[in-house]
């Protein structure tokens, strides 16, 4: 455990505390932030998830059924479990709903994926097809359903009244690279395109600054914004580490799922809110007090709630005697 918090907690806190206290003294202001959060939700993150996905072949994403509609069944419901919950509870705006679900309805697999993983699991192929899955329905599936609901949002407030082309928010949301690199990966996959080894540096030097500024930019976000801790906040802290998390140990352990790839798939859904949720909100200026607030305490409960999950997943597998 000691290994994990090490390894996979700390660097998160350090990068966010550099950030936060840069923009504290000035160094740096929310347009900056702003600033590199389009260079991430544009360049970095959709390079990363491309290299991430086009790696993978046809085999990997057929080796374990079980894992990729696990996953996504339950990813999904609880991308709009919380939609839902911010819509008609707090009776958010459809756009701010939106936003909530893309935070807290997703882990942040495409940044931390492998930051947190590799250390407690190994640099095995098998931890690789995890976070390869878990990004594809997170960022090819999940982020065009967010962006489609939040452009839908917007659409309607701004038509005044009048009913907005349903099909806009869907075109919007596939022009961003975000969304569709991951999807263009996948299908190139799918075709059985081998990904040449000459091309890995042209990609993998701007993913490389994918995970350290997108944190680096949430820490002055976080300190040019005021931290609330309020009801939205703990309601989306506890929907993203508690229930995400439980529902996929419930469900993978109804369904069978091999023991490893269940225990990585709860450590995914463990993972802190999705960074890539804080960025679109400050691009589009959508409840990013808010979502920075519940990123903010979810990431510090997130160094608890790692190694409890690890622990409850193994205690439950002794308690009913698992095995796939």
């Amino acid at each position: 455990m000691l290994h994990i918090i090490l390894y996979a907690i700390v660097p998160i806190f350090v990068i966010m505390a550099l950030g936060y206290f840069s923009g504290k003294k000035g160094a740096f202001t929310g347009e900056n932030a702003r600033v590199l959060n389009k260079v991430v939700l544009n360049y970095a993150l959709p390079a990363a998830l491309f290299v991430a996905i086009i790696k993978s072949n046809r085999e990997m994403l057929a080796v374990d059924a079980k894992l990729t509609i696990i996953s996504f069944v339950v990813l999904i419901a609880c991308f709009f479990l919380v939609y839902f919950v911010f819509k008609y509870l707090y009776k958010d705006s459809t756009a701010e709903s939106a936003v909530s679900a893309l935070i807290s309805g997703s882990p942040t697999i495409g940044f931390l994926g492998f930051a947190v993983l590799e250390p407690i699991f190994g640099t095995s192929a098998s931890v690789a097809l995890v976070i390869a899955i878990v990004s594809i329905e997170v960022n090819a599936i999940g982020i065009p359903i967010g962006l489609s609901l939040l452009n839908a949002g917007n659409a309607a407030v701004n038509a005044g009244g009048k009913k907005p082309n349903p099909w806009l928010p869907v075109i919007h949301a596939l022009e961003q690279p975000v969304a569709w690199a991951p999807i263009l990966a996948v299908i190139l996959v799918l075709c059985g395109v081998k990904w040449p080894d000459y091309l890995d540096p042209s990609f993998t030097l701007i993913a490389g600054a994918n995970a350290s500024v997108a944190v680096f930019a949430a820490g002055i976000t976080l300190s040019s914004v005021k931290v609330t801790l309020n009801g939205q906040v703990f309601m989306g802290t506890f929907l993203k580490l508690i229930i995400m998390p439980l529902a996929l140990l419930v469900v993978g352990m109804l369904c069978h799922m091999n023991p490893l790839n269940l225990k990585m798939l709860v450590v995914c859904g463990a993972l802190p809110p999705a960074f890539s949720g804080i960025i679109i909100a400050s691009r589009y200026n959508c409840y990013v007090a808010t979502g920075t607030s519940s990123l903010a305490v979810s990431t510090l409960l997130f160094m608890a709630a790692c190694p409890a999950w690890i622990w409850i997943t193994e205690k439950a597998f002794e308690m009913f005697h698992y095995v796939s």
